[in-house]
């Protein structure tokens, strides 16, 4: 007998939660390659990121799906002190990239989709570092370098990207 084809295969996907005394939930049982298209389709969060070293603009969704596209936040990344050695300087510089990476990804909960502009290196140092981030290792991410540009051109570069 032939094994079952699993993603044709219905599972159960609780309506209601049970409570105490109460009937067990209602359930629509629907092929699990169904529901992956249905969550697809849904449920993306959309951002993108104009970085350099310095600064950063975060463009994301007004209303997270299907919103235009507007500036969420600007962060700035920390200047380093003097150091008194080289290891000393890497070390706080590479704690102050930490720093910056997390602020900004603050402001990407639940994201799906990433785009990662801006100028130099760091885009791809903050796409490998959310892969390195157990909240952002399946978050599609695309990067492309362009100069920095005004807040409106940013966000019809956004648009087009995801559009």
């Amino acid at each position: 007998m032939p094994w079952p084809n699993i993603n044709s295969l219905p599972v159960c996907i609780p309506v209601a939660l049970v409570k105490p005394g109460k009937a067990w939930p209602t359930c629509i049982s629907t092929p699990i390659n169904q529901q992956a298209n249905y969550m697809s389709s849904k449920n993306k969060k959309q951002f993108g990121i104009w970085m350099d070293a310095q600064q950063a603009i975060i463009v994301g969704r007004d209303q997270t799906e299907e919103g235009d596209f507007v500036v969420l936040a600007h962060e700035k990344s920390s200047s380093q002190g003097r150091n008194s050695s080289e290891n000393a300087a890497n070390n706080s510089e590479r704690t102050l990239q930490q720093k910056y990476f997390k602020e900004i990804l603050g402001h990407l909960q639940n994201a799906t989709e990433l785009h990662v502009t801006g100028t130099g290196q760091v885009q791809e140092q903050l796409i490998k570092y959310m892969g390195e981030t157990p909240q952002f290792k399946n978050t599609k991410t695309g990067e492309s370098t362009a100069s920095q540009m005004s807040e409106e051109k940013l966000v019809a570069f956004f648009t087009k990207t995801f559009n």
